[in-house]
C-alpha cells in the first residue's frame, strides 16, 4: 500500500503504475485539502477570482452571477471535453490521474475532498477514464484531456472497464461510486494542470531507462562477436573524461564483460612488439557504433535521469491557477499551469532515445554487412546464400523504423501556436511532445528486437557461445526460448513482436 503524503518519488509512482499498488490518501492530506476549500470558500466572498466568479481565458472580464457559479464549473467540463484520436493507453491514464490527484494534494487547489477520494478509487479499482490524445496545447495545462477525466469524476462520459468501453455512470452503479461534489472550482481545478503530460512523461522515463539497459547489453554482445579490445572500457580512459553517464556506462559494461572469453587485451595483440606486418590483419580499433560506446550512450543516460528530477519535480508541485495559500491567506494568479519544463524535457528525451535507436540501427548493419565485418556471413544468414535470406528483410523495418524516429525528434517545445483569442499566445504543447516521445521509444524498441535477433543468430553462427560471459549467454538463452535458431526462412513478423513484448517486460 503506497500512502499519498508529503512527497511521492518517481520510484513510488512506477510501483503504482507498473505494479498495480494500491493507494491509500494519508489523513494529513485529507486536512490539508479541506482546510484549502474552506478557506476559499470564505475568501471568495464578494472578491473577484479567476473561475470561481469570472469567466474562462479571455472570458475572465465577465463577472459570473452567484446563482451560476456551479454550473459555470459544468460548462467548462463539458465545453472542453472535446477530446480526438486514438484513446490514451490505460497505463498513460492511470499515470495521469495519479499525477492529478497528488498536485492536488498539495493543498493549493481549493477543491472539494470528494476528488481526491474518488481518483484514489479510480486507481486503486483500474477504471480508466476514456481520454484522447489530441486536444491538448499545453499551456493552460493539459485543458481538453483533463476535461475527460473530470467529466468521468462528475459520473459522465465514458470508462474502460474490465476490458470493455462503457458509460461512467453504468460502472460508477456496478461498482457503488458517487460523483464529485463540486463546489466551488473543482472543474478548473481539475482541469489547469499538466497533470497528463507528466504522467506520460513519467512512463517515457521508466520505458527510457529500460530501453538503455538493453541498449548495453547488446553493445556488450557485439563486442564480444567481434572481439574487440577492452581498453576503450578502461575506468582510466573512461575517468579522463568528467561525465557522470560516460563513466556509468563504461562500468556496466566492464561489469557485464568480466568473465567474458572473447574480449581481448590490447597488450596481448598489439603491444608484444611481435606484430611486423605492414598492414595489419588484426583491426586497430573497432567501428565507433563498437567503440564509442560509453561516449554515445553516456549523455543519454544523464538525460535520462535529469529528465527524472524534472518530472518528479512536477507531480510534487502545485501547476494550477489561481494558488490557493492557506499560510499567507491569499489567493495568487499566475501560470503555474504552463508545461513548458515538461515538454522541454520530453523534447530532449525523444531527441537520446532516438540517438539510441540509430546507434541500435548502425550495430545491426555492422552485423549484417560480411563486407564491413569480415566475419559473418552476409544478413547473418544461416543458410545457403542466394536461396535463404537470414535477417534481410527485418533490417528493412529497422531501418524504416528508425527514420521515423529521426523525423518525429523535431521539437514541440519550439512549435508554440497562439490560441484561444491569442490570450494563450505562448504555449507548450507538452502533451503532444510526451506522446510522440511514447512513440519513439516504443519504435525504438521495436529496432532492438530486429537487433537481438541478429545478436542470437550472429552467436549461432560464430559458435561461441560457451565463451560468452554470463550475462551476455542470460540474454542469449532468454532470447532462444523465443525464436529458436533458423536456418530456413522465417516468418519474421511473430518473432519480432515477442521479443518487443520481452524487453517491454523489464518494465514491470
Amino acid at each position: 500500500m503506497n500512502i499519498i503524503n508529503e512527497y511521492l518519488t518517481l520510484s513510488e509512482f512506477s510501483k503504482i503504475i507498473f505494479e498495480n499498488k494500491q493507494i491509500e490518501v494519508h489523513p494529513e492530506v485529507t486536512r490539508r485539502v479541506i482546510e484549502s476549500f474552506e478557506f476559499l470558500r470564505d475568501f471568495s466572498s464578494n472578491k473577484v477570482i479567476y473561475g470561481v466568479n469570472t469567466g474562462f481565458g479571455p472570458m475572465a472580464q465577465y463577472r459570473i452571477k452567484e446563482e451560476d457559479c456551479l454550473q459555470l464549473q459544468f460548462n467548462l467540463i463539458r465545453s472542453h471535453s472535446s477530446g480526438t484520436g486514438q484513446p490514451l493507453s490505460a497505463l498513460h491514464t492511470k499515470a495521469a490521474i495519479l499525477a492529478r490527484l497528488n498536485t492536488l494534494s498539495r493543498g493549493n487547489s481549493g477543491i472539494h475532498i470528494s476528488v481526491i477520494e474518488l481518483m484514489k478509487e479510480l486507481i486503486n479499482r483500474d477504471i480508466t477514464p476514456l481520454i484522447f490524445s489530441h486536444g491538448g496545447v499545453g499551456a493552460s495545462g493539459d485543458l481538453v484531456q483533463l476535461a475527460h477525466l473530470a467529466l468521468v469524476l462528475i459520473g459522465e462520459g465514458e470508462v474502460f472497464y474490465k476490458g470493455e468501453r462503457k458509460s461512467t455512470q453504468e460502472v460508477f452503479a456496478i461498482e457503488n461510486l458517487k460523483p464529485i461534489e463540486v463546489k466551488i472550482r473543482e472543474g478548473i481545478g481539475l482541469m489547469n494542470g499538466t497533470s497528463v503530460m507528466t504522467g506520460i512523461g513519467i512512463v517515457n522515463v521508466r520505458q527510457a531507462e529500460t530501453l538503455l539497459d538493453y541498449a548495453v547489453k547488446a553493445s556488450c554482445m557485439i563486442n564480444e562477436l567481434v572481439q574487440a579490445y577492452d581498453d576503450h572500457l578502461s575506468e582510466t580512459l573512461n575517468h579522463t573524461k568528467l561525465h557522470k553517464g560516460q563513466q556509468k556506462i563504461a562500468a556496466e559494461m566492464r561489469a557485464h564483460l568480466a568473465d567474458s572469453q572473447l574480449v581481448r587485451k590490447r597488450a596481448d595483440h598489439l603491444y608484444s612488439g611481435t606484430n611486423k606486418e605492414e598492414v595489419f590483419k588484426e583491426k586497430v580499433q573497432e567501428y565507433y557504433s563498437i567503440r564509442c560506446i560509453p561516449q554515445i550512450l553516456g549523455p543519454i543516460s544523464d538525460t535520462i535521469e535529469n529528465v527524472g528530477t524534472i518530472l518528479e519535480n512536477e507531480i510534487n508541485s502545485a501547476n494550477d491557477n489561481p494558488i490557493i495559500d492557506v499560510a499567507t491567506q491569499q489567493v495568487y494568479h499566475g501560470g503555474n499551469f504552463h508545461g513548458d519544463y515538461v515538454a522541454l524535457e520530453m523534447d530532449k528525451l525523444k531527441l537520446v532515445i532516438t540517438k539510441l535507436s540509430m546507434l541500435a540501427e548502425r550495430q545491426l548493419n555492422y552485423l549484417l554487412n560480411a563486407k564491413i565485418n569480415e566475419l559473418l556471413p552476409p544478413f547473418v544468414n544461416l543458410g545457403k546464400l542466394g536461396f535463404n535470406f537470414g535477417m534481410q528483410g527485418v533490417q528493412f523495418t529497422a531501418t524504416s523504423t528508425t527514420a521515423e524516429n529521426q523525423a518525429l525528434s523535431t521539437s514541440m517545445y519550439v512549435h508554440s501556436i497562439p490560441n484561444n483569442n491569442d490570450n494563450q499566445d505562448i504555449v507548450s504543447m507538452g502533451t503532444n511532445a510526451a506522446l510522440m516521445c511514447s512513440k519513439v521509444i516504443e519504435n525504438a524498441f521495436e529496432v532492438l528486437a530486429i537487433e537481438y535477433i541478429t545478436i542470437a543468430q550472429a552467436i549461432d553462427a560464430l559458435e561461441i557461445t560457451a565463451k560468452l560471459s554470463q550475462s551476455s549467454k542470460k540474454e542469449y538463452d532468454n532470447i532462444r526460448r523465443i525464436v529458436a535458431t533458423f536456418s530456413e526462412d522465417q516468418i519474421m513478423y511473430p518473432y519480432v513482436q515477442k521479443v518487443k513484448e520481452y524487453l517491454m517486460q523489464a518494465i514491470n
